[in-house]
């Protein structure tokens, strides 16, 4: 059974594990916790549990906790230290909260703190989904944040709306609720006379990105409708619904199911589980640019042929990810390499059988397997 409206999401049969991420400005005001509104928050997630529903938490939260508690600038977000040490200081808070509002209701908090390449890298993820695992069976609740303390810029997810359609990836979820300072996905700006917020959304296409705002109206958060898009497609690639909906309000859970008034990406198809991995990678180490035919062959399922290359862009080895893009610019797919950057270039435009002369041992059957690629 298929999620196939917002009602679905409090549906046990339609949505049996349920991703709920909660963004910093819904759990922090400006007089500190949001205390009355979290509790009835976890009231509803321990009604989903009494309904058979397993449940993950994403939550916010922790820099701006931290910095209230440093009296730190601009939210704790003034520098990357700032940040790390706003982090270290808020997560005690921020799990402790979590922990004793879901024990009120009989459940127990697990804690998670992940970075970036805990999900990218193959072992880490598998690792990190036989924890998620293990928890769920064991009827806790894990609560997940990104570790602040000690990811970089150039090392992090930037938004826990990535995060969670991540993490709805690695735990096999059925659906993931952005709860936000939005009701949803506008077809404008929603501050504009006329705007209208779109109920269901199936795939993430050029319009539907035209549509978004790239910040987050609090100033608080680190996301905007753009994360929570790039969180759409990253869902859509393992068969998971995502839904936008408001935390603004009491019970707000209750107000997308029974309501309606929220949006649903409804996913368009289903990936492998590698595949979607693959697919839903936030770092590549570099691209590979192909002419006209060899997109078109990649579409039809066809491995990338070197003689299909017209440039090589990074410094990646070989079974690093990389990205497929054709001449325009547009990522078409993710891949593995087989081969590294600089012999990549060296076998730009040659056909098969000239491949041995120039690297000097057999080659490979293709640049990028099919196997190792995923179209996006």
């Amino acid at each position: 059974m298929k999620i196939a409206r917002l009602s679905d999401l409090a549906d046990k049969a339609a949505c049996p594990r349920l991703v709920v991420k909660v963004g910093s400005s819904l759990l922090v005001g400006k007089e500190g916790v949001r205390r009355d509104w979290l509790e009835g928050l976890v009231a509803e997630l321990a009604a989903a549990r009494a309904r058979g529903q397993e449940i993950i938490v994403v939550s916010s939260g922790a820099i701006a906790l931290g910095a209230a508690t440093l009296k730190l600038d601009k939210g704790g977000r003034g520098s990357l230290a700032d940040a790390q040490a706003a982090a270290a200081v808020g997560q005690i808070a921020l799990s402790g909260l979590w922990a004793q509002l879901l024990g009120k209701h009989g459940l127990t908090a697990a804690q998670l703190l992940l970075t970036l390449e805990d999900l990218e890298d193959r072992r880490r993820y598998l690792n990190a989904t036989a924890t998620l695992t293990r928890l769920l069976d064991a009827g806790a609740v894990p609560v997940i944040n990104e570790n602040d303390s000690v990811a970089t810029q150039e090392i992090r997810f930037g938004d826990n709306d990535r995060l969670a359609a991540r993490v709805a990836q690695a735990a096999r979820a059925s659906a993931v609720l952005l709860l936000s300072d939005v009701d949803g996905l506008y077809d404008r700006n929603p501050a504009e006379p006329g705007a209208r917020l779109l109920t269901e959304v199936r795939g993430v296409t050029a319009e539907i990105h035209a549509m978004a705002t790239g910040g987050s109206s609090s100033g608080m958060g680190s996301g905007g409708m753009t994360s929570k898009l790039q969180a759409a497609e990253i869902a859509d690639l393992a068969g998971i619904a995502l839904v936008i909906g408001s935390g603004l309000h009491a019970a707000p859970i209750a107000r997308v199911t029974g309501q309606g008034i929220g949006t649903l990406f409804r996913p368009r198809r289903k990936a492998g589980a590698r595949k979607a991995w693959l697919g839903g990678r936030l770092r590549l180490k570099g691209a590979l640019t192909v002419d006209g035919g060899a997109a078109a062959a990649l579409g039809r399922g066809s491995s990338l042929l070197a003689a299909g290359i017209v440039g090589v862009d990074g410094d990646f080895q070989r079974g690093d990810a990389v990205a497929i893009r054709d001449g325009e610019g547009r990522v078409l797919a993710h891949g593995l390499a087989e081969y590294d950057a600089a012999e990549c270039g060296r076998l730009i435009g040659r056909q098969s059988g000239e491949q041995a002369a120039i690297l000097g041992y057999a080659p490979r059957s293709a640049v990028v397997h099919r196997d190792q690629l995923v179209l996006l």
